[in-house]
């Protein structure tokens, strides 16, 4: 079991990224959530196994259609044993 958070930058707020995040996540069956950040970028936790948590790590590099990513920052962060996934605010 891993964790991992994610700064996702670029046009990536008001383009239903968070949507998109969270139902590829449940998809996955990955726990954790994404939120939106003052600055503009979007912070996403993911926790579950190492394959599963790069996946996702991978579909956030470009994200939704709708979406145009710049960057994405990945930093490993403890597990907290959560289940589901939701959108946070």
């Amino acid at each position: 079991m891993v964790r991992k958070q994610a700064v996702v930058r670029g046009m990536v707020q008001g383009v239903g990224f968070r949507y998109y995040t969270q139902t590829e996540a449940r998809r996955l069956g990955l726990a954790g959530h994404v939120r939106n950040r003052g600055d503009g970028a979007v912070v996403v936790e993911l926790e579950g196994d190492a394959t599963t948590v790069w996946v996702m790590l991978s579909w956030l590099q470009h994200g939704p259609p709708s979406a145009r990513v710049e960057a994405v920052e990945v930093t490993t962060i403890p597990p907290l044993g959560e289940t589901g996934f939701r959108i946070g605010f």
